[in-house]
């Protein structure tokens, strides 16, 4: 089952008529009437700029330009919605005092589905009107374009408009309709009104049109905090927090993440210059090099010691590799590195094998007859090694040799911290790039959905949650975006 798009934002914004009156120098008050269908009162808000009013008792549509408000439409079956603000609210919002003067809920149906979300018309008699709506707990401030969009090629198969130096990719296209309204409004507004919606976004912007059979008007938003409002309003309950990704909504790991790039390439750089700077100042010294051959139950001694040599410089590791020619065979050779002025013996074994053959799969190898073994911080001193080969004792000589190296820089270390720098910008990216999948998801580019063509398009999807991560990973990216953003 398909589900409907999400609801444009700048939505009911249609019809406004011709402008205003001269606007008075004092804030006229109220028109008090009465409705002539149920004898509740009414009170007129916007006066002149008035075209409809909506009883709040009985929902009757009336004719404000009627001094008795003519009825116009009836409401047959009574529905009961309370706004999260209001009618009559008055708040302070972009530097005016506004009130809120009408209420109208917007509608979508998919599959048998209702979608609805809530547009809170806003009036000043000096600024005039703009709109709140809300869906899902995500709240726009919509106004109207006083410019006219031009067309600015596309994004891939994606139309773009432009307004000023702004441009605007095609979200959606969906057909709405009017299914509660409550106030007054400066258009004719009926039950049951449908518009040919197209959404058009540049978070946290968004620019959307509809189109009647009589006109197209254009309005532009921008993504607000709900509390703002609520505390704008002075509300006192709290209003349902945003659920899923709406279409406007900003990316809140950037919808660029390449300034955590700059600073992860940054770190690795100045490691990669640390450990050009330890290469350099490193002895990388060869202080023993000598072949022996063993086999096991000669009547020579196996175990010896090495003669003596220099380990120079600071503290720093020792490397000791064994080289043999061990074919289908293995030997253990434990290594005791001792110094002579202290007899501090530094000890560890290590075990050599390769094995070769063939089977139905071809030829394969096991092991090797080389090893490396590091001996990290050892003070500089007079050292000698201790060395006891071991074979099994029906096995053939070997010939094996020992080189000892000291002072020799590791590269894993730079490769290791290389990926934990690169953590940062790897997880922000991918965070950004789901949240930027799932918010196209729910247009008609996602897969499985169809554009819109010359006819209204009902196809498209509701948000239904949240960026899709879980255990480990989440924690992760949130921590690392929270202490690359205090920085």
């Amino acid at each position: 089952m398909s589900t409907p798009p999400i609801p444009p934002s700048g939505n009911a914004a249609a019809n406004l008529g011709p402008p205003p009156r001269p606007r008075p120098a004092t804030v006229p008050k109220a028109k008090a009437l009465n409705c002539p269908k149920c004898g509740s009162a009414i009170e007129l808000r916007t006066f002149a700029n008035a075209v409809n009013v909506i009883c709040q008792s009985c929902h009757s549509v009336l004719d404000s330009s009627d001094e008795k408000l003519k009825i116009i439409e009836e409401v047959k079956k009574r529905i009961v919605i309370d706004p999260l603000i209001p009618l009559g609210s008055r708040g302070k919002w972009r530097g005016h005092t506004y009130e809120v003067v009408g209420f109208q809920r917007r509608t979508i149906n998919s599959d048998g589905v209702d979608y609805h979300w809530f547009e809170y018309l806003l009036y000043n008699p000096f600024a005039g009107y703009r709109y709140l709506t809300e869906y899902n707990g995500h709240w726009n401030d919509v106004t109207i374009c006083h410019t006219l969009p031009t067309p600015a090629g596309t994004s891939g198969v994606k139309p773009q408009m432009s307004v000023g130096d702004r441009t605007y990719t095609h979200f959606q296209t969906a057909s709405a309709a009017t299914t509660f309204i409550l106030g007054e409004f400066p258009w004719q507004v009926r039950m049951g009104d449908r518009a040919r919606a197209m959404d058009y976004i540049e978070p946290p912007f968004i620019l959307s049109s509809e189109t009647t059979d009589e006109e197209t008007t254009w309005s532009m938003g921008e993504y607000v905090n709900g509390a703002d409002i609520r505390d704008a309003f002075k509300i006192k309950e709290d209003f349902p927090g945003p659920v899923g990704v709406y279409e406007n909504q900003p990316n809140p790991f950037g919808d660029d993440p390449s300034h955590f790039w700059k600073r992860g390439w940054l770190f690795v750089a100045l490691a990669m210059f640390l450990v050009i700077g330890v290469w350099v100042m490193a002895l990388k010294a060869n202080v023993y090099s000598e072949g022996h051959t063993y086999k096991q139950g000669e009547t020579t001694e196996a175990s010896f010691v090495t003669p003596e040599f220099e380990l120079g410089g600071h503290i720093s590791n020792v490397i000791v590799e064994t080289d043999t020619d061990l074919a289908d065979d293995w030997m253990y050779i434990h290594y005791s590195l001792i110094n002579t002025e202290t007899n501090t013996a530094y000890d560890f074994g290590r075990e050599i094998s390769y094995y070769s053959g063939h089977d139905s799969d071809g030829s394969w190898t096991e092991g090797s007859w080389k090893d490396k073994a590091v001996v990290p911080t050892i003070p500089p001193g007079k050292y000698y090694l201790r060395v006891e080969p071991e074979k099994d004792v029906n096995s053939v000589r070997v010939n094996y040799s020992i080189h000892v190296h000291r002072d020799i820089p590791t590269m894993w270390y730079f490769f290791v911290a290389a990926g934990l720098l690169l953590l940062p910008p790897i997880i922000v990216s991918m965070r950004s790039a789901a949240f930027e999948v799932q918010r196209w998801d729910e247009s008609d580019y996602s897969s499985g959905s169809s554009s819109s063509d010359d006819d209204d398009s009902d196809s498209g999807k509701a948000t239904t949650g949240g960026m899709v991560a879980t255990g480990a990973a989440v924690a992760a990216a949130e921590v690392v975006f929270d202490i690359l953003s205090d920085n």
